[in-house]
């Protein structure tokens, strides 16, 4: 026998019996985006690797050590999308849709990174991405991250908390990269490797660090938010005033960087305390710089990326499912005439019967094994169709939730009976 193909490390399959906390979490998604008059795009998962390198940031773990980048058989540089921001920015700019124009995006499906995979954490992992352009805020933002609460509401989760701060404007954030760069240049020997070669080029990348030994060092920093412009200061007030009027619920956290370059202003992430190391299920915030970064006409915008994994276990761990809808009627069949005829009444019940579910029994088995199938189907009715059954121009109906009988109905009236039975 051979051996066994085992998936590659960090890609994770989702089984029919998990997938339906996904299209709960995906219609729930959809209902919300649509209420606020977001449009679905669809992006390449493979972009040129200096669309990301330009984009992320040079000095960024995503760039330096996770991207899945290679050279296609033409020498050109690709790389897996680590993220979707800068591909749905790509699209805007390459396909003629800025020019004054404001839109509201969204995007769903699989983004690479090559992370230490770990519980919540894949090399292949899922997000929903939003993206408001054209807009300058502070109302966009506002709005933004309502919508975020809302699907929250929608769907029934309550162990997550927001956090927001304000990066500020890159005048502003040059200012404070110099006081960072001093103080932290002043503790040199505790530095680790990846903050060292990273204190010339972005040192607010080190604020990210998730290294326990950094911790003390990064909570002595000097705060960003003592350094904002007057225009930054009015924005994020502005910000923080509009959640307190909808009564959307926040912790100002001056530590909060985002680990991408291209943010500025304003930076938020919900959180969770129900998923161990891997608390955030929501993550964004404003990058007005970035479009003209790459080759656009200067252009404000914000947006945010949820992680499909990790909200799918906090509905799963909230009980938040919905069960699988099981399907209304099971037919028994006996009999190869009734074989044949079967597949025809059932087609006939699933167009007469639009959104119901109808299960033919397929590969045999006698009564009593045909029985236990629509039983553990969850079906409601079976219908029993043999070649007695034939010759007499009826199927037998029997109620499988309730103690009433079996009785016969004509075929010719099966789908009108059918629909009144459920």
């Amino acid at each position: 026998m051979s051996k066994q193909i085992q998936p590659v490390r960090g890609m994770n399959d989702v089984l029919p019996a998990e997938i339906g906390a996904w299209q709960h979490l995906e219609r729930v998604a959809r209902a919300v985006f649509d209420a606020y008059g977001y449009d679905e795009l669809r992006v390449p998962v493979i972009e040129h690797t200096e669309l990301f390198q330009r984009s992320i940031g040079e000095y960024t773990d995503i760039v330096e050590k996770e991207m899945y980048s290679f050279q296609d058989s033409g020498g050109t540089g690709l790389t897996l999308r680590p993220e979707a921001t800068a591909g749905i920015v790509r699209a805007a700019i390459s396909n003629g849709m800025l020019r004054g124009a404001r839109h509201k995006l969204w995007c769903l499906g699989p983004m690479f990174r090559h992370e230490r995979p770990q519980k919540g954490r894949y090399r292949q992992f899922y997000q929903f991405d939003l993206e408001a352009i054209g807009f300058p805020g502070p109302d966009v933002d506002i709005e933004l991250i309502a919508l975020s609460a809302r699907l929250w509401r929608a769907l029934k989760l309550t162990r997550v908390r927001l956090t927001i701060n304000s990066l500020g404007s890159m005048e502003s954030r040059a200012s404070y990269r110099e006081r960072l760069q001093h103080y932290l240049r002043s503790h040199d020997s505790e530095l680790d490797e990846d903050s060292r070669r990273r204190l010339g080029g972005n040192p607010l990348r080190i604020l990210d660090s998730k290294q326990p030994a950094m911790r003390a060092l990064i909570e002595g920093a000097p705060l960003l938010t003592e350094y904002l412009d007057p225009e930054s200061q009015a924005h994020f007030a502005a910000l923080r005033s509009g959640l307190d009027a909808l009564g959307v619920a926040y912790e100002v956290n001056p530590r909060l960087v985002r680990g991408l370059d291209y943010y500025s202003r304003t930076v938020f992430e919900w959180v969770t305390d129900a998923l161990g190391a891997q608390d955030a299920v929501c993550s964004g915030g404003r990058y007005d710089g970035l479009i003209a970064q790459l080759g656009g006409e200067p252009t404000p915008a914000i947006g945010f990326a949820i992680g499909v994994e990790r909200v799918v276990e906090l509905l799963t761990l909230a009980g938040g499912v919905p069960p699988a809808a099981a399907p209304e009627v099971y037919i028994v069949v006996n009999g190869e005439r009734a074989e044949r005829e079967a597949l025809r009444l059932a087609e006939q019940l699933r167009d007469a019967l639009p959104g119901r579910g109808v299960l033919l029994n397929l590969g045999g088995g006698n009564f009593k094994t045909q029985f236990r199938r629509a039983d553990r189907s969850g079906a409601r009715l079976a219908l029993i169709l043999g070649d007695a059954e034939l010759d007499r121009g009826v199927a037998g109906v029997k109620p499988l939730r309730r103690e009433d009988g079996q009785i016969d109905c004509p075929l010719d009236e099966l789908p009108a009976r059918i629909a009144s039975f459920l």
